[in-house]
């Protein structure tokens, strides 16, 4: 791939940029995975996990909401999670109706080690950039989704 750096395409951006997700991805998915936890663990899992952790209990609707993905990918998660014995449903003592997600005590025990894993994955990834460079790639990456809907991007395993 030749980028002329001092004009680049929009085209040729929008494909290094591509590349460079995936190379991360993938390189991060390898490191996450190696992690000697009890249980599989990725990077999405972490997040659902986390964002159940933080909620205590939480509605999937909810919780579809807090990490913008369409409700029937917060399912399937959720699906594959209790399935590991990460996550119960519970039913919400408001609403007969309705359903609450929880951690179970296997992902309470073992999810703040996954969490620093993470951190340090996440760190080693980005070890390149000063503190100001990951500043301005940050502001950039915001610029690029400002005012997208997410939630149908959202199409990460659940491995």
């Amino acid at each position: 791939m030749s980028i002329n750096i001092n004009d680049p395409l929009a085209i040729d951006i929008i494909h290094l940029l591509i590349r460079t997700t995936h190379t991360i991805q993938r390189d991060f998915k390898t490191q996450i995975s190696s992690v000697d936890l009890p249980f599989k663990i990725s990077g999405p899992r972490l997040r659902m996990l986390s964002t159940v952790s933080e909620a205590g209990r939480i509605r999937m609707s909810e919780l579809a909401a807090k990490l913008d993905i369409q409700a029937r990918t917060v399912t399937d998660f959720v699906d594959a999670l209790e399935r590991d014995g990460l996550l119960i449903r519970i039913p919400d003592p408001t609403d007969r109706r309705a359903t609450l997600i929880q951690l179970t005590e296997l992902a309470e025990a073992h999810l703040k080690e996954a969490l620093e894993q993470q951190a340090i994955i996440a760190e080693q990834l980005i070890q390149s950039l000063s503190a100001k460079q990951r500043k301005e790639l940050l502001e950039m990456l915001l610029l690029l989704i400002n005012d997208k809907d997410l939630s149908s991007a959202c199409e990460d395993d659940l491995n």
